[in-house]
């Protein structure tokens, strides 16, 4: 299937690693321009050098996308580069544990603009460009938002906020011909989920356990499947799919863990 993207340039979010590096090697063999924010200034080096090293079309931008004016930065600085934005995919957050009992409110406000504050500050500076190219909008949103998990006050209430977000901007970029969806994940196997399974005394009973919960396959879903379905929402194959919540997650949501 030919997704024709080719020469669309997508700003990704988060994009050095994990989930968002997936997305950013996706676009690349598509024949898209991903261009790649994130704070990991080693990992965006290695990612630009493989990409570039295929042949392919792409930027790194080194920036913390907590301030506003770094977002609207990171937009100006694509814009620059490469002339155009077609496609936006915020995808930048962490689970930093901030839960009812053990947090407080400055914490909370604190996760608050880790997780969700730049989902908004970067659609609003990217809007311009991205209505001139009635171009789309992606935001990785967290099974979290639907589930809940415990202890994690303010990265479920971010995460909910995105799918919300989501269906707002859906409802208010209608008369531009733009669509906005969300993708959900569940249990995706990335070096940041690496790292928190090796805070556990036996990492692998942990995830012997957290995978006996996936229904389909019993395992983890891998970035590519998440990249997989982000191409697939920003192309125009996808065309007349908006306000969305997507979820890629093996059925661990809404299928019976029974079954399991």
């Amino acid at each position: 299937m030919d997704l024709q993207l080719k020469e669309k340039v997508v700003l990704i979010t988060g994009g050095a690693k994990g989930i968002g590096a997936a997305i950013a090697r996706g676009c690349a063999r598509e024949g898209a321009v991903p261009v790649f924010v994130d704070k990991d200034v080693e990992a965006g080096k290695q990612l630009k050098a493989e990409l570039c090293g295929a042949g392919a079309k792409c930027g790194f931008i080194q920036a913390d996308l907590l301030p506003a004016e770094n977002c609207a930065a990171a937009v100006d600085q694509t814009l620059r580069e490469f002339d155009r934005l077609d496609v936006l995919v915020n995808n930048v957050g962490v689970n930093d544990n901030v839960g009812l009992e053990h947090g407080s409110p400055d914490k909370y406000v604190s996760s608050l603009k880790l997780n969700l504050f730049h989902y908004y500050n970067m659609a609003h500076y990217a809007l311009p460009s991205l209505k001139k190219a009635q171009g789309c909008i992606v935001n990785v949103a967290s099974k979290v938002a639907m589930t809940g998990q415990g202890k994690t006050s303010g990265y479920t209430s971010a995460k909910g906020a995105i799918l919300s977000l989501t269906r707002d901007w859906a409802c208010e970029l209608l008369p531009y011909g733009m669509r906005v969806n969300a993708i959900v994940p569940a249990e995706v196997m990335t070096p940041l989920y690496q790292w928190w399974l090796s805070t556990f005394p036996n990492p692998e009973e942990k995830l012997k356990h957290i995978v006996s919960k996936i229904p389909l396959g019993k395992r983890m879903t891998q970035p590519e499947e998440i990249a997989a379905m982000v191409l697939f929402l920003i192309s125009p194959q996808a065309s007349h799919i908006t306000g969305q919540h997507v979820l890629v997650d093996g059925g661990y949501v809404h299928l019976d863990r029974a079954l399991t």
